[in-house]
């Protein structure tokens, strides 16, 4: 049963429309970096071409990219900073990356990607001849080259020869990169005889014969404001977005991400172009796949931590490409990740996206203020990035001496990172589990990663009531534990 959001757009007979319909050579529905391209260059084959956008400016959604395009084998920044790739290194490695290769598609774009290269820097621009070698989401500044995917990581590395691929343009930041590509681009447009008409937008496809399998697309249905028309067409390019600002087609295809989504798109991505494409039979793939991203780098030095899921477990290379270490923390037990890494290398990431929640400092200023007890937040991809946890040199403190803040060099854990613990040596073997716990246990501290190995022995200086995680308790669980923090105010008693 279709929604609003997922209805599919009738087709129109030609047979219907009036005599005097206008006709072009090509229309394309979209003007982001697909729709001004494919219109740029079937205008310079001598077409006449009109072009449909729904907003009142050109760019789309790509207008907010950071201007990275994927090119390789041989471009003129990769032999002017030494980096050699070929052809088949190029296609070996994309073809092992992709979850459903389709090989002739990929040949034929790595077999053009230096005209393509040639190509874009025809439209008025210039790829800086210059690497930035460190690990980042983008290049902070203007250079021209960085590794941007999985190239160097294993099983990749083994397949085909890496080299960077990922060429930006000259515009500093991670931002307005394509926005001056766009704007390029649309100058082109004008200049090739390109009609543009802003403001409209496509709603059905016209179609020869309907109800036809061999039905053929031979033109479009527009609207603008209160104004409605149609023309025909030689071809018609579909280049209007995703579907991302449509919760009905997000729900229905990623429902994963129907909650807690921070949406990067433009207001027209609701998916009627694969809706206007369904409507004549297309073929859609890959729509459980979103791009997914939460981003621990840069700084580069985070990656010498360790990524594991809530059981403790590794499960991606942590110098993954972003977004494929985001898709694994998806597929993880609560979409949930930690980032660990200790005090020698513990930094704030620099993507602004997706700010730094450090376990250590949040616990140490919350157990300040007595707070009450809760459970850690967690890194999860579509919210926010892993909490950054010293891991501890030594589980022995001096007896009778209070807990310190670590100096630089030396790191710990918070004491109340740890659920469920046996209360007993006899039951040192046991495991957190659904069952009623039988000694003492604690909530893990704000931001802290649980479980630590076993509670060290702590000077009574105070005592503190908390309950068990709900995956531990039973229904009389509450249970009484010594604070590690000298001072520190009991908690309030929760009722059992």
């Amino acid at each position: 049963m279709s929604t609003k959001g997922t209805t599919v757009p009738p087709t129109i007979a030609a047979s219907t429309l009036p005599a005097d319909t206008p006709s072009y050579d090509v229309v394309v529905v979209g003007f982001g970096i697909a729709g001004g391209c494919a219109a740029l260059d079937a205008a310079r084959a001598g077409a006449r071409v009109l072009l449909l956008e729904r907003a009142a400016v050109h760019g789309g959604t790509s207008s907010m990219s950071g201007g990275h395009f994927y090119l390789g084998a041989g471009t003129a920044v990769q032999r002017a900073t030494g980096h050699e790739d070929s052809v088949e290194d190029m296609y070996a490695y994309l073809v092992a990356a992709s979850k459903e290769p389709e090989p002739d598609k990929i040949r034929a774009y790595c077999e053009d990607s230096v005209s393509h290269f040639d190509w874009l820097e025809s439209l008025g621009f210039e790829f800086e001849r210059s690497y930035y070698p460190e690990k980042a989401v983008i290049q902070p500044g203007t250079e021209g080259l960085m590794f941007t995917g999985n190239e160097k990581l294993w099983p990749y590395k083994d397949l085909a020869r890496p080299a960077p691929r990922g060429h930006k343009v000259p515009v500093a930041g991670d931002t307005e990169g394509t926005k001056m590509v766009m704007d390029l681009l649309r100058t082109r447009c004008e200049e090739a005889g390109v009609e543009v008409r802003y403001e409209t937008g496509a709603t059905h496809l016209v179609v020869d014969d309907p109800g036809s399998d061999a039905a053929a697309v031979v033109g479009v249905a527009w609207k603008s404001f209160e104004q409605t028309g149609q023309v025909l067409a030689g071809g018609v390019v579909l280049a209007a977005g995703g579907f991302v600002m449509n919760a009905d087609m997000v729900a229905e295809h990623t429902p994963a991400l129907s909650q807690n989504l921070f949406t990067l798109g433009s207001t027209y991505d609701d998916g009627l172009g694969i809706r206007l494409g369904q409507s004549v039979g297309a073929e859609l793939k890959h729509m459980a796949e979103p791009f997914i991203t939460a981003p621990i780098y840069p700084p580069s030095r985070l990656l010498t931590g360790l990524i594991v899921n809530a059981a403790g477990e590794r499960f991606v290379a942590e110098d993954s490409y972003h977004s494929r270490t985001s898709q694994f923390v998806m597929e993880q037990p609560g979409s949930v990740a930690y980032l660990i890494v200790d005090s020698e290398h513990v930094e704030y990431p620099k993507f602004p996206l997706a700010p730094l929640l450090d376990g250590y400092e949040r616990s140490s200023r919350r157990h300040s203020r007595c707070p009450p007890v809760r459970s850690p937040r967690p890194w999860s991809a579509t919210t926010s990035t892993p909490p950054a946890v010293r891991t501890p040199t030594s589980t022995r403190e001096p007896s009778g001496s209070p807990r310190r803040t670590p100096a630089r060099g030396r790191s710990s854990t918070c004491a109340w990172a740890r659920r469920c613990m046996p209360a007993s040596p006899s039951a040192a073997s046991a495991s957190p589990s659904t069952e009623r716990c039988s000694g003492p246990t604690v909530r893990s501290c704000p931001g802290c990663m649980p479980p630590a190995p076993a509670p060290p022995t702590w000077p009574r200086t105070a005592r503190a009531t908390a309950r068990a995680p709900s995956s531990a308790r039973g229904p009389t669980s509450a249970a009484v534990q010594d604070s590690p923090v000298p001072g520190l105010r009991p908690f309030r008693r929760l009722p059992a």
